[in-house]
């Protein structure tokens, strides 16, 4: 009697589990389209490019970033 309720209790969870993915998925796909169309007007450029110019991208942006100089504190 005990394992038919463990089975029926992990049942359950899982059932419940699904359920809050399909929903967080459902939620994500229709949010998608509209982050997509909303980047330009937000002031950031949508992604171009394959993922690899992508990363190719960042990596020359994060390079430049840290070749930047720190600006300096004016003590007198």
């Amino acid at each position: 009697m005990r394992i038919v309720f463990t089975m029926l209790s992990l049942l359950i969870v899982v059932a419940v589990i699904g359920i809050l993915a399909k929903k967080q998925l459902g939620s994500i796909a229709a949010v998608a389209p509209a982050a997509g169309t909303a980047a330009p007007s937000s002031g950031m450029a949508a992604p171009t490019g394959t993922p690899q110019q992508q990363v190719q991208q960042f990596r020359q942006a994060a390079e430049s970033a840290m070749q930047q100089a720190r600006p300096m504190p004016d003590d007198k």
